[in-house]
């Protein structure tokens, strides 16, 4: 783990509860901001947090293990776990809250930190413009909630530009927009500010109102066909239900 300066702020408390034979990650709250099976921890367990993974879908897959996937909001680990232990792949994790490390490590099977796994204890919206990361993100995952789960805790033109800087060529990043007080139509504003109006897709709400969507560095437009083969290529290969994904993700229209 490696450590930056943090800011005096108040953190809200890290508490764990088991449903069944799924355990959940909370931030003082109800609100689940976290997910996983337990007897497959390594497993995307939520759909939403299934959907960050559309990245694949324009990716080589014989080139992502050499690829590196960085996500803003370590939450329950699922997206960190998964790239690290399925897609065996270099895997950068920004989390503000100490205590939701400790929590993932103790509670929610996260792997120590290694040659191709790192978690920085750090505020994301400053991490992100450090230099060593611009252009190195192939990968680039956004899911940054307070506790209330009210809105995105970052969500300006300036921040999605920041994380555009991040991005390799080829890169995608995928932001999980979700919230009470959130406006899908102003994220989108300042996603496409930041990237362009042709480099943005995105699914359908799930049933609990999650919209991922999906900005591109370099927009590409695959057909159909071509998409419907990589999605079953991923399936096959990776076990996500990208199979139903291309009935509900579609560009966004400018």
């Amino acid at each position: 783990m490696t450590r930056k300066k943090e800011k005096s702020i108040e953190l809200p408390e890290v508490s764990v509860s088991d449903d069944g034979e799924v355990r959940h990650l909370h931030l003082g709250t109800p609100w689940i901001q976290g997910s996983m099976r337990v007897d497959q921890p390594f497993e995307i367990e939520l759909e939403y947090v299934q959907r960050m993974m559309a990245w694949l879908l324009f990716a080589d897959p014989a080139q992502v293990s050499k690829g590196h996937a960085m996500q803003l909001g370590l939450g329950a680990g699922a997206i960190t776990k998964f790239c690290h232990k399925k897609l065996r792949v270099c895997t950068t994790t920004i989390e503000l809250n100490p205590q939701v490390l400790t929590v993932c490590r103790q509670w929610f099977k996260l792997p120590p930190d290694g040659p191709k796994l790192r978690v920085v204890i750090a505020d994301a919206a400053q991490e992100i413009k450090n230099p060593m990361w611009l252009g190195t993100v192939d990968a680039l995952a956004v899911d940054l909630y307070d506790h209330d789960a009210a809105a995105p805790v970052l969500d300006s033109p300036d921040f999605y530009a920041d994380c555009r800087a991040l991005l390799t060529e080829t890169g995608s990043m995928t932001v999980n927009l979700f919230g009470r007080a959130s406006s899908f139509d102003r994220s989108l504003k300042s996603m496409a500010q930041a990237f362009g109006d042709d480099a943005l897709w995105a699914f359908k709400p799930t049933r609990e109102g999650n919209t991922v969507v999906l900005a591109q560095r370099t927009p590409l437009r695959p057909k159909r066909t071509e998409l419907a083969a990589r999605a079953e290529a991923i399936q096959a290969r990776w076990g996500l239900p990208t199979s139903k994904w291309l009935r509900v993700f579609k560009p966004v229209a400018a």
